[in-house]
């Protein structure tokens, strides 16, 4: 499937070219926009062709909620027969109202009756793109697009995609270092979005599911938004870098004096996530920042700890976490990579990849094109 994106111009979407991840929280789009425009080919495109393209890759921001991640963005891309750019665009899903209305004030119907789209919102907003903008959404199964993304962006990224962290445990020295990606196989993938899904991937076109958790990314929001009175992830995220949630968890030290040295449990180790809060005073002493980093931690340890029995009873040493969970979060990457070395003993690797939550965007993208090439080889 794969092979058949980039080759010879022959049939090809009409633009612009973009597709989507319609999540429980965010709502990632994926937007190519070619390059290799002809004079003639721009003498005879539509206005609202060139006023759609101009709109997406002349802002970074759209409203108050849309974000063009620029820092993204993958030039010098081969799709469909053509070159271009990719652009990475995101908002939160509890604004689809707004984006639909911008969809019609653009009026993108006249360019096209389909959008192909993956995630749970697929199903969730398909009446109200048929019934307010005349558009169908294509929908597209969200695992398939997340393994196609990312095999895609890894091996197209003219920057390192892979990564992980060289002693996660100690702050002062710890560093960021690019992983060779190019023959991963097999490795396990830990997509944390509002929950949490673990594929065990054998080749680019073999996967299966192996677990998953429903305490998520949305978990962490909901939870600090009732504990602490925040409004985004990147308000919880940056109370959670002001806190300490020793304050708020009990350690093995808490209870042990010390270290369990018989079963190698540091004294620092989390024995009882929020612990702490069964008392009066502690309760009253803990501030907001230690509610939202132990709100992190907790839910953080949580997937760590499933996603290393996971890779344990499937025999695989290669781990990697993504999903916009991630996004602007070190101390989750951090601690994951900790906890994956240290209860391993070093024969757990924890990865990362630098598009975090665009994958199934961006799978969803190739499947577009590829489509498209289907239905006009057919007629």
């Amino acid at each position: 499937m794969m092979a058949s994106v980039g080759q010879a111009r022959l049939h090809t979407p009409p633009s612009p070219w973009f597709a989507m991840d319609i999540g429980g929280t965010l709502t990632k789009l994926v937007y190519f926009e070619p390059t290799d425009i002809s004079e003639e080919e721009e003498a005879r495109e539509l206005e609202t062709v060139k006023t759609i393209r101009h709109y997406l890759i002349s802002n970074k921001a759209y409203g108050t909620t849309g974000i063009r991640d620029s820092h993204l963005e993958m030039s010098c891309q081969h799709l469909g027969g053509r070159e271009g750019t990719i652009h990475f665009i995101r908002f939160p899903t509890s604004e689809m109202k707004a984006f639909v209305e911008l969809a019609k004030a653009k009026n993108f119907p006249s360019l096209a009756s389909v959008i192909c789209a993956t995630g749970g919102g697929a199903y969730k907003f398909e009446d109200d793109f048929k019934t307010e903008v005349n558009l169908t959404l294509h929908k597209l199964d969200e695992l398939d697009c997340l393994i196609q993304g990312i095999h895609y962006i890894d091996r197209n990224n003219s920057e390192s995609e892979c990564y992980y962290w060289k002693d996660p445990g100690h702050a002062e020295i710890c560093e960021k270092i690019p992983f060779d990606f190019r023959d991963p196989y097999p490795y396990l993938v830990v997509n944390i979005g509002s929950g949490v899904s673990i594929l065990a991937v054998s080749s680019p076109d073999n996967y299966r599911r192996v677990s998953g958790t429903s305490l998520g990314g949305g978990s962490f929001l909901g939870l600090c938004g009732l504990l602490t009175g925040c409004e985004s992830f990147e308000e919880a995220i940056e109370l959670a870098s002001q806190g300490d949630s020793h304050n708020v968890d009990k350690l093995v030290k808490d209870i042990y004096g010390g270290d369990y040295e018989r079963f190698n449990l540091k004294g620092d180790l989390v024995a009882s996530s929020f612990g702490h809060m069964m008392c009066k005073d502690r309760q009253a002493k803990a501030s907001k920042f230690d509610l939202a980093k132990a709100t992190l931690v907790t839910i953080t340890n949580n997937i760590g700890s499933i996603a290393r029995m996971c890779a344990v009873n499937e025999g695989i040493e290669r781990v990697v976490f993504v999903g916009n969970f991630l996004r602007v979060n070190t101390i989750s990457m951090k601690l994951l990579a900790y906890a994956m070395e240290y209860w391993s003993k070093g024969s757990l690797k924890a990865l990362f990849l630098e598009h975090e939550g665009y994958f199934g965007a961006m799978g969803s993208l190739l499947q577009l094109i590829i489509n498209r090439d289907e239905d006009k080889a057919r007629t």
